[in-house]
């Protein structure tokens, strides 16, 4: 919480969300391939996983209320929840809903916290693969305890990225900016978790991550974890992430200019 005030209360915040994102992960990852039902309605499976992202909520919403009532709290399924003014909780219980439903081992769960609007810890644990990410403002960025940083490639052309459409339906648009894209670069790939996706960047797995129309819960503390890993995060003109749902690049800080010259040429 990098309060030189309170120490006391940094670590134990910090200790907290690490905790709290464990133990959600672990929750899901005992329902993980155990409900053959999901992976039978295929079609709708991400609808029906809908039970666990909202009994994992559930789990972390209690368990916030429990510890700091004065914090407010947003959720992708419980929505707003106001309590104090300054301190905000924004998760995503189930990030990767439609791959958890799928038996495929790439999903996450995503916590942050802001103080007066401004990103101070986030959180995100992929269970299935034993990932767990942390960052602190000005405190670095993790993975399992070790410090990560984003890549060092510079060029294009040796780049690889992943991307997302988020909550975009015009799947012509998408297709317009991998259109662009996709010519100038390595590969492009795309896992189904936003979190993990922007995790990757962050620890160096790839230069770069793009998504159109996604929603904050979705990202959050990904940007805290990307820019202490040494990144750039801007929207697609090059703006500051806001608390709203928006057209996004993560990157390197490398590519970071040329791949929004081709994104603005879609």
């Amino acid at each position: 919480m990098n309060d030189p005030e309170n120490p006391k209360m940094n670590s134990e915040v910090g200790d907290f969300i690490l905790e709290l994102a464990k133990r959600a992960g672990d929750f899901l990852l005992e329902h993980f391939k155990q409900d053959q039902d999901l992976v039978n309605l295929r079609s709708t499976a991400k609808e029906a996983a809908t039970r666990y992202d909202k009994m994992v909520d559930r789990l972390i919403i209690d368990e916030i209320k429990k510890f700091y009532p004065d914090h407010s709290i947003l959720s992708e399924e419980g929505g707003f929840s106001q309590a104090g003014p300054d301190w905000l909780w924004v998760i995503d219980s189930l990030d990767g809903t439609g791959n958890f439903a799928n038996q495929n081992p790439f999903f996450c769960v995503c916590i942050a916290l802001l103080h007066k609007g401004a990103l101070v810890l986030g959180a995100i644990y992929g269970p299935a693969i034993n990932e767990l990410y942390f960052a602190e403002r000005g405190g670095r960025a993790f993975l399992n305890g070790t410090r990560i940083h984003v890549s060092g490639i510079r060029e294009l052309r040796k780049s690889y990225l992943f991307y997302c459409e988020g909550g975009d339906t015009d799947r012509k648009r998408t297709g317009r900016i991998l259109s662009n894209i996709y010519p100038n670069v390595t590969d492009i790939r795309k896992l189904g978790s936003a979190g993990l996706e922007i995790a990757w960047v962050a620890a160096g797995r790839a230069e770069a991550y793009f998504t159109t129309k996604i929603d904050p819960w979705d990202v959050a503390p990904g940007v805290l974890l990307t820019s202490e890993a040494g990144g750039s995060v801007s929207d697609f003109k090059g703006g500051n992430w806001r608390m709203e749902k928006s057209d996004l690049l993560f990157s390197n800080s490398q590519t970071h200019s040329d791949i929004l010259d081709l994104i603005r040429g879609a």
